[in-house]
């Protein structure tokens, strides 16, 4: 049997890079990491590449004429590895439309809140300052937009009253790193259907699964 070959895409540290490997090495995934690929000579992600020998290139767009040049280039290195999905783990850079369109639907992304609502950068913020009383993350399938693809799967999670930006993000990174590789298990078992802006899951009942909202206390 032949497993999912993944490349990632991280620009950071790389938590949800880790909950992936740490999911494979569990046998909970059927799926392989190839390759990582980062624009931050400096991120973190790098050395948790090396601690499991996986592949890792640093492509920085400097080097690049422009932005399509750049995701010309990522594309070009992941189909040289055979990579069958694209996994965005804290990359920040919007996609480019030359990757998007060597992998359509066939790119995920996760952000730390429950889109549609407060898309684009920092929203857990966005959350507390908006006064939510539910917030989350949402894996989705990435287009030209920002983060504007079909959901996958989302996870709610309480805003507490004294919360800070700080321990709202930290709570929601706990479901981040639970809801990320499900995801990716069930696109690896082809249990994935998109019917326009609607994602379908073959045999898949979430009130069965952790992705209900989780307690106050956790």
């Amino acid at each position: 049997m032949s497993f999912l070959r993944i490349g990632v895409l991280a620009s950071g540290r790389g938590s949800n890079f880790q909950s992936i490997i740490d999911e494979i090495a569990s046998h909970r995934l059927k799926a392989e990491i190839v390759l990582l690929i980062t624009d931050n000579p400096s991120a973190f992600a790098i050395e948790r590449a090396q601690q499991h020998g996986i592949e890792y290139l640093v492509i920085l767009s400097k080097e690049y004429r422009s932005k399509d040049e750049f995701f010309v280039k990522i594309a070009e290195e992941l189909k040289k590895r055979g990579v069958g999905l694209v996994v965005l783990a804290g990359f920040m850079r919007i996609a480019g439309k030359p990757l998007i369109d060597a992998f359509p639907n066939r790119i995920m992304n996760i952000h730390p809140a429950l889109l549609p609502s407060f898309p684009g950068l920092h929203g857990q913020r966005q959350s507390l300052e908006y006064g939510v009383k539910i917030s989350g993350c949402t894996v989705h399938f990435v287009d030209e937009g920002m983060d504007t693809g079909p959901i996958i799967i989302q996870a709610a999670v309480p805003v507490l009253q004294n919360d800070t930006e700080e321990t709202l993000s930290e709570r929601i990174l706990r479901y981040e790193h639970k809801i990320y590789p499900e995801a990716i298990r069930l696109f690896s078992e082809g249990r994935i259907e998109i019917e326009g802006r609607t994602v379908r899951i073959k045999g898949y009942n979430p009130i069965d699964t952790y992705m209900i909202s989780p307690s106050l206390t956790e």
